[in-house]
C-alpha cells in the first residue's frame, strides 16, 4: 500500500511539473510573438525605401541644377547668361526650361510620395510622360545642337535617364517592398491574435491520471521479496 501511495504522489508531482512547464512555454512563445510584432507595430512615418526614393529625387534636382550652373559659367559668365536665358527666355536657345522641368519633378514627387504618401504609380507616370515628351520636343526644335556644345546633349540625356530611373525605382522597389512589409505586419498580427488557440491551457487532472496499483500485485511483490531474503 505504501508503494501505491508513493506512486500516486509521484504522478501528482509529475502532473504539476508538466503543467508548469507548459505554462512557462506558453508565456515564452507569447512574449516572442510580442517581440516580433513590436518593430512593425511602431509604424515609421516613412519607410526606408521611400526615403531613399525621395533622396534620389532630390539628387535629380541638384544634379540638373549643377549642370545648368556649369553651363551658364562656361558660356561667358553666370550673370550675363542668366539674363539671356531667364529674362530673355527663348525655347530654342535656353536650358532654363530643363531646370524648371527638374523642379517640377521634384515638387510633384515629394508632395505625392513624401507628404501625401500615395501608394500608386500614376503620379510618377505623369511626371515621366511630361518629361519625356518635353525633352523629345526640345531636342527636335532646339537650335542648341547646331552649336555642338557638350551641354546641348548632356542636359536632355541626363534629365531623361534620371526621370526613368525614378519610375523604375518606385515601381519595382518602393511599392513592392512596402506591400511586403504590410503583409508581414498582418501575418504577425494574426499569429499573435490566435496564439491562445494554438497553445493548450492548464491541464486537467484526468489528462495525467494513472490508476493505482492493485493491492494483490503489491502483496505478491512483497512476498516475492521476502522469499528471496
Amino acid at each position: 500500500m505504501s508503494r501505491s501511495l508513493n506512486d500516486q504522489d509521484d504522478a501528482r508531482v509529475n502532473r504539476f511539473t508538466s503543467s508548469a512547464s507548459l505554462s512557462t512555454t506558453r508565456s515564452i512563445n507569447t512574449s516572442q510573438l510580442a517581440a516580433r510584432l513590436e518593430p512593425f507595430s511602431d509604424k515609421k512615418p516613412i519607410s526606408d525605401v521611400r526615403r531613399t526614393f525621395c533622396l534620389f529625387v532630390t539628387f535629380d534636382l541638384l544634379f540638373v541644377g549643377l549642370l545648368w550652373i556649369i553651363e551658364l559659367n562656361v558660356d561667358g559668365g553666370i550673370i550675363h547668361c542668366l539674363e539671356s536665358e531667364v529674362i530673355h527666355y527663348d525655347f530654342h536657345k535656353s536650358y532654363f526650361d530643363i531646370f524648371l522641368l527638374a523642379v517640377f519633378r521634384f515638387l510633384t514627387l515629394v508632395i505625392a510620395y513624401a507628404l501625401c504618401r500615395i501608394n500608386h504609380w500614376w503620379v510618377i507616370a505623369i511626371t515621366t510622360a511630361v518629361t519625356s515628351a518635353f525633352l523629345i520636343v526640345k531636342v527636335i526644335v532646339s537650335k542648341l545642337l547646331v552649336l555642338g556644345t557638350a551641354f546641348a546633349y548632356l542636359l536632355p540625356i541626363i534629365s531623361f535617364i534620371l526621370a526613368w530611373i525614378e519610375t523604375w525605382f518606385l515601381d519595382f522597389k518602393v511599392l513592392p517592398q512596402e506591400l511586403k512589409d504590410e503583409n508581414r505586419v498582418f501575418t504577425v498580427s494574426d499569429i499573435s491574435e490566435h496564439a491562445p488557440l494554438i497553445h493548450p491551457g492548464p491541464l486537467s487532472d484526468g489528462q495525467f491520471y494513472s490508476p493505482p496499483e492493485s493491492v494483490v500485485d503489491s502483496d505478491e511483490e512483497d512476498d516475492a521479496g521476502s522469499q528471496k531474503h
